[in-house]
């Protein structure tokens, strides 16, 4: 059993996609970001950087400290979680290689990126103009990437892998985040083909009815927004 602590965000999609593609069990553990649910000393004790998704395996062991073995990180769980299965990742040398650079350029580039564009998009106060235009021009980059790379292919790694898995959410929500994918036909394409799997539509919809709790922006939720240091300091 698996226990994956989440919330329905882009980011929580990586993983609830993951576990529904691999047909594993798993145990869902909202973590209530809006909340504070993160800065939990149970949830610090597991994801360090007070960010879902994380998980817990209960089928594994911790050698060194005898307990279930925890990841945090998404891109790490998704790793994590091809190499207990044997699935949704290349077994060759190379493969894997090409897997961990898509990887660490989503969590690197694309979501990062992302995730600014959506901050200035949707939740900063007004007149943000050149933050906007800034990470929307950086998100756009980095669709442009993706068109580079399937133009002779259908997904990132030739098959369907957890490299598409990790990038396809913040593609995903491209309208909301005041994106177009016009100038991207092939991102485009690959975004549909994997909207239409079944397991990607479990995890994109798991705990659906609380994606929208709350009305939050930078002045009302310190919790999501301009936070420092003080909500972690203050768990050592």
């Amino acid at each position: 059993m698996i226990d994956l602590y989440y919330w329905p965000t882009p980011n929580g999609w990586k993983v609830s996609i993951a576990l529904e593609e691999l047909a594993l069990e798993y145990r869902t553990i909202p973590v209530e970001i809006g909340a504070g649910d993160q800065f939990t000393d149970e949830f610090l004790s597991i994801s360090p950087n007070a960010k879902m998704p994380a998980i817990v395996d209960h089928d594994a062991v911790d050698p060194q400290t005898g307990k279930p073995v925890t990841v945090f990180e998404s891109g790490a769980v998704l790793y994590y979680l091809a190499n207990k299965t044997g699935m949704l990742m290349p077994s060759d040398d190379n493969g894997r290689k090409e897997t961990l650079e898509w990887l660490f350029w989503q969590t690197g580039n694309q979501g990062p990126m992302a995730g600014q564009l959506s901050h200035f998009s949707n939740y900063a106060p007004d007149n943000q103009d050149y933050s906007l235009q800034r990470y929307l021009g950086e998100y756009d980059r980095n669709l442009a990437v993706l068109e580079r790379r399937l133009s002779d292919r259908d997904y990132i790694l030739n098959d369907y892998s957890i490299a598409d898995i990790l990038s396809f959410p913040w593609v995903l929500i491209a309208k909301p985040l005041g994106a177009s994918l016009e100038k991207f036909p092939r991102v485009s394409a690959w975004r549909q083909r994997i909207k239409e799997r079944p397991a990607v539509r479990r995890g994109v919809d798991l705990l659906k009815d609380r994606q929208n709790r709350g009305q939050h922006n930078a002045q009302n939720n310190k919790l999501l927004f301009n936070q420092g240091a003080n909500h972690l300091l203050k768990k050592s």
